[in-house]
């Protein structure tokens, strides 16, 4: 079976030689007319050496072929392999920065839940200005707000974003808390952006707030 397998597999080879032949012998010709004489030449010379001339000529033949090599084998084989291994180099450090984004598409997954978890759900009838009124009445009194400016706004991705500036007056410290601790204990997700307190004179131990609370939620 393996014999017939390889004069199978010579039939085109031998085809594929004598379609060559016409072309390389023309060349082989002249190089062996070429260097024919110079061959002849050199082994007449090399046989009318002496045993010891002989022998030091093949040991420089030697070390011309370790030469020889040397710079073809041993240097293509060292070519290679600093080319091998600049390219595992280059691999692993695409592989390193593969890692690092999914580290971070991890980490932005995980964002993304916890700020979803922080929006509030689709709802027509949502009012971020009745929802902070109705804690600040609870924690401090009505009287106490001056003013409340809402203002909303769509923002990309289908979310609406409520903000509620505040103007608070005549706060006690132990009011401050309570207006504070109101809005982060709300059933929904509402933040206090942005907080500023000013001392009153002559009473120096009450204070008036500016407050900004913003609130995240899907469009309906």
């Amino acid at each position: 079976m393996l014999e017939t397998i390889q004069r199978l597999l010579m039939v085109p080879i031998r085809a594929l030689v004598e379609r060559a032949r016409p072309v390389f012998e023309p060349v082989v010709k002249r190089v062996g007319d070429a260097l024919g004489p110079a061959w002849n030449s050199g082994r007449t010379w090399y046989n009318a050496r002496e045993s010891r001339e002989k022998r030091l000529i093949q040991i420089l033949g030697g070390v011309v072929a370790v030469l020889i090599a040397y710079n073809i084998v041993y240097r293509s084989a060292v070519d290679m392999s600093e080319g091998l291994r600049d390219r595992v180099a280059s691999r692993r450090m695409e592989l390193l920065q593969v890692r690092s984004m999914m580290g971070t598409w991890t980490q932005l997954g995980a964002e993304m839940a916890v700020a979803e978890k922080r929006t509030i759900p689709k709802s027509g009838n949502f009012s971020l200005f009745s929802v902070v009124e109705q804690s600040l009445t609870k924690s401090i009194g009505h009287e106490k707000i001056a003013s409340i400016t809402p203002a909303d706004r769509p923002v990309p991705g289908g979310y609406q974003q409520y903000t509620i500036d505040l103007k608070l007056s005549g706060l006690s410290l132990a009011q401050i808390v309570d207006a504070l601790y109101g809005m982060e204990t709300l059933s929904v997700p509402v933040t206090v952006s942005n907080l500023h307190i000013r001392q009153r004179t002559p009473d120096t131990h009450s204070y008036d707030v500016d407050m900004t609370c913003a609130a995240l939620g899907k469009n309906a």
